[in-house]
């Protein structure tokens, strides 16, 4: 699947909200030409979905979004109106200084007629429900679904990365299981922006560990499943007395990476979901597992270490072969490390909550 970049991401929104202004002015305004309905449609679409992306007073829609439900769409519809409405009055003022329009009265070009604002929502809001969904399922996931790529089992190779939480059923003992999944929740939200970065996907959250996936020739691009990595640990390291502020401590973690050739296929009939099946995924697993043993925060399979080059700030040190669990050949270790991130120098159990 060809990558999209956010600059491409954003044009193809563009483009989409400049139609439905030329399909509106089509319908209404026949004798008008296209191009102000575009100007409209973007002047009071695009600061909507700037503010649902939280690119646009996103300290203000993180806080709304810790409102009741009802309260949180109320609040909403009221910012959309308010952002609707300077959008229209700004779009009608440049086209007025430019003359482009001549309207009769100059409150025409300010105040956003009420049939405006209802089809203006209805596009913003389809809009937003795609993005939604494409965002809880993962582009890759939601796409895939869409054509029904995975409806019959396919053959690929794919990259993954295991990333587990230390010591977390020990939080919890002390903490309770209710300030422990708000840790969860903080550190899961740590991965987002680093796995968007670097191309890849977070497939599912098990218990305290995350699974996060490319296809193989993308994530050994650049190196891009090993930074991925790094910059996760580099961001925890850098907030680390927010996290002591906030829970005691500084989040350790361990983490895996192995790829090959696995089967991919759409399971369920209420619940669908994309799956991977095959010994790629339950051998990064064990190499996961493998990390306590060796004393190492980060294990990488020889195989997936040979077919990329690594950052300069990286280093790899081979720890030769090693028997896996549940493998049937054993599997040649290294562990990677950086100067920019602690890596673990003392033991500890990893503890699966």
């Amino acid at each position: 699947m060809r990558e999209i970049s956010p600059t491409q991401n954003w044009i193809l929104i563009v483009i989409v909200l400049a139609a439905s202004g030329v399909v509106y002015d089509s319908m209404f305004y026949s004798d008008q030409t296209p191009v102000i309905g575009a100007i409209f449609a973007l002047f009071i679409g695009m600061p909507i979905i700037a503010f649902e992306r939280k690119v646009l007073f996103r300290g203000l829609y993180r806080r709304i979004q810790k409102l009741p439900t009802f309260i949180f769409i109320i609040t909403e519809l009221v910012i959309y109106e308010i952002l609707m409405s300077i959008g229209f009055a700004c779009a009608g003022l440049l086209l007025r200084a430019i003359g482009v329009l001549k309207p009769s009265s100059l409150l025409d070009l300010v105040i956003m007629p009420f049939e405006v604002f209802l089809y203006a929502l209805a596009v913003c809001s389809a809009l937003i429900f795609i993005l939604r969904v494409r965002e809880l399922l993962g582009r890759e996931v939601f796409v895939s679904m869409l054509i029904s790529r995975y409806r019959n089992p396919v053959r690929e190779e794919r990259v993954f990365l295991f990333i587990d939480l230390v010591d977390s059923t020990a939080f919890a003992e002390k903490h309770g299981d209710l300030r422990a999944q708000q840790l969860l929740s903080s550190l899961f939200a740590t991965f987002a922006e680093p796995v968007r970065r670097h191309k890849g996907m977070i497939n599912d959250y098990v218990g305290d560990a995350a699974i996060i996936t490319w296809p193989l020739a993308r994530g050994v691009k650049d190196a891009r499943c090993v930074r991925c990595i790094f910059d996760i640990l580099a961001d925890i390291d850098a907030n680390a007395a927010g996290w002591r502020k906030n829970y005691g401590q500084v989040p350790k973690l361990r983490a895996a990476l192995h790829g090959g050739e696995i089967i991919t296929a759409e399971v369920g009939v209420d619940h669908h979901k994309i799956s991977y099946f095959g010994d790629t995924v339950n051998t990064t697993a064990r190499l996961e597992t493998l990390c306590r043993s060796l004393n190492r925060q980060v294990l990488i399979s020889a195989e997936l270490a040979r077919r990329m080059t690594f950052p300069d700030d990286i280093s790899c040190d081979d720890l030769g072969i090693h028997a896996v669990k549940g493998r049937g050949q054993a599997l040649g270790v290294m562990a990677l490390s950086s100067r920019a991130v602690t890596v673990l120098n003392t033991p500890a159990v990893v503890l699966h909550g």
